[in-house]
């Protein structure tokens, strides 16, 4: 009963919070025109749903619900553009820096190109770019900010911050979702939050369930998608299996091969990163990534902007790869002991 109470208060205080008034502008539909599809008709309704509360006075708290490649990503430029174009700044959170350049090299040329300037703040900016940049979120100069952790830290002023996008919200704190919104101009109203996911755990079901967050979904994917082919093998045909792949990575294709465990233990057979990487690198004689939880993050990230990039065919990881960066070229993915993944993470 206290617990229901208690999401019933959020729910409340939500609600009663004035929120500004964000309307579609002609920066909207300057993106609109930019991109590069038309949007399918799931997408186009969570922009309706996404509009109504913008445009309701009412503080917005909805989570955009879609599988990988649903779209997610441009229904939230969308958002951002109508932020921009009713005067007020927008950010856009993701978990990694990788993720949040990839997010900002796709989206700041069309934001920029109708009008809305667009900045990357990370934690390894240099120490003038980020003054330079501090500077223009400050002023309200730049309208719409991309960022990491970054963008919620003490240093961090916003002009007229309307509206927050958290990507991949689950690998967020409920505390860091705060702080970013605690960023927005009390005279302005209560901070938008659209937050995004294909991942639904525990606390992101709990949230739109019986907590405060609405939800929006894409139930489509974009025309012209290949469909997805998937094979089960038996361990005893991992040879076969390295084998097509290397006729696949010669070809030009690249390739994900994840495993469960990081190192290997006497007490577990299980396939590990780190042995398996070593394996595929002796057996196909090709150059192949290694990314997984305990490397350091700079290290991690750039193997995975290597892969990113084209410079490596093959990716040997663990589950740190399942945030979502697009490697439009990686058309494989082996994952061993499958029943080692739950569903969300698979």
């Amino acid at each position: 009963l206290a617990h229901q109470l208690a999401l019933a208060r959020r729910r409340r205080a939500r609600q009663i919070t004035p929120g500004p008034r964000i309307t579609p502008g002609e920066a909207s539909a300057h993106l609109l025109a930019a991109l590069p599809f038309d949007l399918t008709g799931a997408q186009v309704q969570a922009v309706a749903e996404i509009r109504r509360d913008l445009t309701s006075g009412e503080q917005m708290g909805r989570l955009l619900q879609g599988d990988v490649g649903s779209g997610k990503t441009a229904v939230a430029a969308l958002a951002l553009a109508d932020a921009a174009a009713s005067g007020f700044q927008a950010a856009l959170m993701a978990p990694t820096e990788i993720l949040a350049r990839q997010h900002w090299q796709r989206l700041a040329p069309m934001l920029e190109a109708a009008g809305v300037p667009t900045i990357l703040l990370t934690g390894r900016d240099t120490p003038a770019e980020r003054r330079s940049r501090l500077a223009a979120l400050a002023s309200g100069e730049a309208k719409v900010a991309i960022g990491t952790h970054a963008l919620f830290q003490d240093a961090v002023r916003f002009d007229r911050l309307a509206l927050a996008v958290i990507d991949e919200q689950h690998r967020f704190g409920v505390n860091e979702r705060q702080r970013l919104q605690a960023k927005g101009d009390p005279r302005t109203g209560g901070v938008h939050l659209l937050t995004m996911s294909a991942t639904p755990i525990p606390r992101t079901l709990e949230l739109t369930q019986y907590g405060e967050l609405e939800v929006s979904r894409l139930t489509e994917k974009p025309p012209g998608r290949t469909p997805v082919t998937t094979a089960v093998l038996p361990l005893a045909r991992i040879g076969e299996v390295a084998k097509r792949l290397k006729a696949a990575i010669d070809s030009g294709a690249q390739a994900y091969w994840i495993c469960p465990l990081v190192a290997e233990s006497e007490a577990s057979d299980l396939a590990a990163a780190e042995a398996r990487a070593a394996d595929l690198r002796r057996i196909l004689g090709i150059d192949v990534g290694l990314a997984h939880g305990q490397m350091p993050g700079l290290e991690r990230e750039t193997v995975m902007a290597d892969f990113a990039d084209g410079r490596l065919p093959l990716l040997v990881a663990t589950t740190v790869v399942e945030v979502g960066v697009d490697v439009p070229n990686a058309t494989i993915m082996v994952i061993e002991h499958a029943d080692r993944f739950g569903l969300a993470q698979l």
